[in-house]
């Protein structure tokens, strides 16, 4: 059974930062390529970042390039987005997904199988 379970999230102020953690079981990990969407209230889910199955290979919302980092510790099966220069229309809850596919690094809801739960992120003002 596929399992993903994100943390980090919480109240940061505009400027500041977080690390997002997705934690993953039941899938081979390295073969996985792993993403963030999010979803803010009143909102469509949003894509935010993608990775390949090896690192290799990086995608990035036009809205996050440059602030967001997203990475992965296949040892740990851990998919983590580094946040810097949070803005308050980056408030969401923040979801990891995942899909078999090697290399690729798919910015698209439909090319992804499994989906955490999320995590709220708040940026205040």
């Amino acid at each position: 059974q596929v399992r993903l379970v994100e943390s980090g999230g919480g109240l940061v102020q505009a400027g500041g930062s977080l690390r997002l953690s997705c934690a993953a079981s039941g899938v081979t990990f390295s073969s996985y390529a792993m993403a963030w969407f999010r979803q803010a209230p009143g909102k469509q889910r949003e894509f935010v970042a993608a990775i390949g199955s090896s690192g290799g290979t990086t995608n990035y919302a036009d809205s996050v390039k440059g602030r967001f980092t997203i990475s992965r510790d296949n040892a740990k099966k851990t998919v983590y987005v580094q946040m810097n220069g949070l803005m308050p229309e980056d408030t969401a809850v923040y979801c990891c997904a995942v899909t078999p596919a090697l290399f690729a690094a798919p910015a698209t809801e439909a090319a992804y199988s499994y989906w955490g739960q999320g995590t709220q992120v708040t940026v205040s003002s």
